[in-house]
This record gives C-alpha cells, structure tokens and sequence, in this order.
C-alpha cells in the first residue's frame, strides 16, 4: 500500500448517516493520506461518486467496510460492499465546529 504525503483538511457533515455522533453542518479537521484504523471515522468516496462520512469497522475484501452510525439513514458497506482502499480520502480527527458542551 502507497500513501501520498499526509495533508490536512477539512470536511463539512452533509445528511444524518452519522447521527448522533455528527450532525448536517459539522465542520471536521481531516488528515488526508493517514492510514485509518478501525473504530475511525473516515472520508470515502461510495461507488456512486459521492463523498461521505462513515465509520471504518474493518478491513475487507482489499479494502474497508464502513458503516454508518444511523441505520435509518444514508448507505454504507452494507449496501455497497467494502471500499476500495483509494476511495478512503481522509482520516477525521476532530470536530472543529460547532463546540458541543457533553450532555
């Protein structure tokens, strides 16, 4: 596996997929080119050319199965299969806004 020099970035939330955890409008640090580990959220490019944020649970198949957290919304390897290793973009490493206080 060949990674590209890391580079950051950010990345804004779109949809519910990843309720509760995130929500439309998040703005998220993301460090392109880092290798995600499971557990991770992460940056992937689905099969239909859309870009989207999903949690890596594992790799499979050459590449990695990711879910989302909301099973009432959005797609994921369940309907997909697992990710090609190169449609994973980015690694999230935190929200940088909005700041939510716990609770």
């Amino acid at each position: 596996m060949r990674r590209e020099l890391a580079t950051w970035g950010l990345a804004v939330v779109r949809g519910r997929s990843m309720r509760p955890t995130l929500r439309d409008g998040d703005r998220l640090l993301v460090r392109h080119g880092a290798a995600p580990r499971p557990g991770d959220l992460v940056v992937v490019r689905l099969p239909d050319g859309v870009v989207a944020v999903k949690r890596a649970t594992m790799r499979r198949d050459g590449g990695w199965w990711v879910e989302r957290d909301n099973p009432d919304e959005g797609v994921d390897s369940w309907q997909v299969g697992a990710i090609p290793e190169a449609d994973v973009l980015a690694v999230v490493r935190l929200r940088v806004w909005p700041l939510r206080r716990p609770g």
